[in-house]
């Protein structure tokens, strides 16, 4: 874990931003809710074919963020993508929307590719795992090119800042989805760790759902220490910050705004003055983001800042 500089804001706390009238505007709506940290769609999420993104469009991204300071930016990628699908076209659409995901990401020189690892439609939760495994595999050569293609993705990748990492998004296990186990996040990880930069991004309102108490502090040491013996803490890179409307175990996907839901101010508070995560990236994906994000963005910093000795 890097522990930002003493000039730099604290914490890492952003929210998923439009890409609405060009990528960059993503980044200047950042600024204006007060966030340091951005996630975006780098195109539509719901298409399979999606528009490259022009030299000048990446030009004025560049600028833009230089002149935003806004850093650690991450890509959630396309909703349609299944890469652990049994059915043979769907997971070939699915493999080269991936690849394009990443180029694009590499084009914008994003941190993170945030993804839902998959879903087991039509065949069992062990075979969907081996597909997503070799699905990830088949990546190595989008995600390698360039810089950063030394063999052990498990170190701190501060000597390649432009170096893109995958995160496995925990899920709330709805239907057939996998990722709401940690065990099924650390059987992917174990088998990919060596060959690809991989991490996860927790979410809060998914892993509440799939189980996790994040209510309390001692809810969070739990589940911290099940993470860290499933996946490994050091994989832990980002966060989704959200409320749940559902109860804990609903296996619901129902996100709430901060203290609107079942996990509470209390389950945030503690989140943000863990030693061990409290400097790590959190975007918020709360309702009604253009009405909340900013109140949100400063009370996560104030949660932060109440125990920040």
């Amino acid at each position: 874990m890097n522990r930002p500089s003493k000039n730099q804001s604290p914490f890492l706390i952003g929210a998923h931003m439009s890409i609405a009238g060009g990528v960059h505007k993503a980044l200047l709506e950042g600024q204006a809710f007060g966030a340091n940290v951005i996630q975006i769609f780098t195109a539509n999420q719901r298409q399979w074919h999606s528009k490259a993104i022009s030299e000048a469009e990446v030009q004025l991204w560049e600028k833009t963020r230089t002149e935003t300071g806004i850093t650690h930016i991450m890509s959630h990628d396309n909703y349609l993508i299944n890469l652990g699908s049994a059915k043979k076209l769907l997971l070939e659409k699915s493999r080269l929307a991936f690849a394009e995901e990443i180029k694009r990401c590499h084009q914008l020189k994003i941190d993170f590719l945030n993804f839902h690892p998959g879903a087991a439609v039509g065949t069992t939760e062990e075979k969907c795992l081996d597909t997503i495994v070799e699905s990830l595999l088949s990546m190595k050569k989008e995600l390698l090119e360039g810089k950063g293609k030394g063999k052990d993705h498990d170190k701190d990748k501060s000597k390649n800042e432009n170096t893109l990492s995958l995160l496995i998004e925990t899920t709330a296990g709805q239907g057939t989805v996998i990722g709401y186990k940690f065990e099924q996040i650390g059987y992917i990880i174990s088998r990919v760790h060596q060959e690809i930069p991989i991490g996860v991004c927790l979410d809060t309102c998914h892993s509440f759902a799939a189980g996790y108490d994040l209510r309390t502090k001692a809810g969070w040491e739990q589940t911290l220490k099940e993470f860290d013996s499933a996946i490994g803490l050091k994989y832990l890179k980002a966060f989704h910050v959200n409320d749940s409307l559902g109860d804990l175990g609903s296996r619901k996907d129902r996100h709430a705004n901060l203290g609107k839901g079942k996990i509470g101010i209390a389950g945030f508070a503690a989140m943000m003055q863990h030693p061990k995560i409290k400097y790590l990236p959190k975007y918020l994906e709360t309702p009604l983001g253009n009405i909340h994000w900013q109140d949100e963005i400063k009370l996560l910093q104030k949660l932060g800042k109440e125990h920040a000795h």
